[in-house]
């Protein structure tokens, strides 16, 4: 996998959502390219990634045909997702029943970005054995409405220029909250911004740890294995089981739905019941967006994994990633280096 240059070309994929087709969201569009363009880099849609929200939904394979295109296009050196939303899963039937897609994903690596439900996406390449990005998405980073990317978000990106060294990461001094609106509107008007009171906090286990990162946003997580559990994904494409994250540092951040914690709660329940939890080596925690329900979501968690079942596993919370505002980029399927004591999260 190749670090980004000036002048590469990356490829702009819409593989939930097709929001970014819609005619409202031309502005944001216009604006996610005059930022590209300002990072040196240049920029295609791939085919259907503009064909709006109802035919997307209704054609899964035609966002699986994306993804193998951009993959398979020599000229295209990074894919950046569009968004996240719901129904993800309904592409990987129409990626994993064809071996020679597979092949295409495993002999072109290169990087891939995105979050949310691009989580499902994350852990089938995981399944392949190819590392991806978590962390951004076009509309929601790239394209900020505020007159600039935010800075912890921009400082993220540009490590794709330089993957072949470590990016090392401290807490964000500030955190912004959500719109309220996502329309021209917002046009040049900052975020609501806050300082940073609580830090990184460590819940239970050692200070110290590193391990192979991996997971994403556990409403997707939870999703998955329902539909898996439901038959609505054939086991012949099923990506998620009792070892996919075996001996991995565990990352979990949660959605702007803020669902209730006991919702949270449940699905974490429901996961541990699966066993997909079982073995993990330590576990980092996303901020909540807006800060809703932080304090109830800490001790969510600090009694989920204080379970025996964990063994007094690490648990890190608090950590600028996710649906949260600012973002960092974390390689998946990579090594991931934490020192509590110094507030630092490097990743390899």
């Amino acid at each position: 996998m190749k670090k980004l240059k000036n002048n590469d070309t990356v490829a702009i994929i819409s593989l939930s959502s097709g929001l970014l087709g819609e005619s409202f969201c031309l502005e944001q569009k216009l604006l996610a390219e005059k930022r590209l363009k300002e990072l040196n880099l240049n920029f295609v849609y791939t085919p259907n990634a503009l064909k709006g929200i109802d035919y997307l939904e209704k054609n899964p394979q035609k966002r699986a045909e994306d993804l193998i295109w951009a993959f398979e296009n020599k000229n295209i050196k990074a894919i950046i997702c569009a968004l996240g939303g719901f129904d993800t899963y309904k592409t990987l039937e129409f990626i994993l029943n064809n071996k020679k897609n597979i092949k295409t994903l495993q002999k072109n690596k290169k990087i891939f970005v995105g979050y949310s439900d691009t989580t499902v996406n994350h852990l089938m390449l995981n399944k392949l054995k190819i590392k991806s990005f978590y962390g951004i998405a076009l509309l929601t980073c790239i394209a900020e409405w505020d007159k600039e990317i935010l800075d912890y978000t921009k400082s993220s990106i540009n490590w794709l220029f330089n993957i072949n060294k470590p990016k090392e990461y401290t807490i964000s001094e500030y955190w912004y909250k959500e719109r309220k609106t996502f329309g021209f509107e917002n046009k040049n008007i900052p975020r609501e911004k806050y300082k940073e009171e609580h830090g990184y906090e460590l819940l239970q286990g050692k200070a110290k740890f590193s391990g192979i990162l991996l997971g994403g946003c556990l409403e997707s997580i939870f999703s998955l294995l329902e539909k898996q559990n439901n038959n609505e994904i054939d086991k012949n494409y099923w990506i998620l089981d009792n070892k996919t994250f075996k001996n991995k540092v565990l990352l979990l951040e949660t959605s702007e739905e803020k669902l209730e914690p006991e919702i949270i709660k449940n699905q974490l329940e429901y996961l541990k019941k699966y066993n997909i939890f079982s073995n993990v080596k330590a576990v980092i925690i996303g901020k909540p967006q807006d800060e809703k329900y932080y304090l109830e979501y800490k001790n969510l968690f600090k009694t989920f994994f204080s379970d025996p079942y964990f063994k007094n596993i690490p648990v890190l919370y608090n950590i600028n990633i996710g649906h949260a505002y600012p973002k960092m980029i974390l390689k998946l399927n990579s090594k991931i280096k934490v020192d509590f004591l110094k507030s630092k999260i490097k990743s390899y």
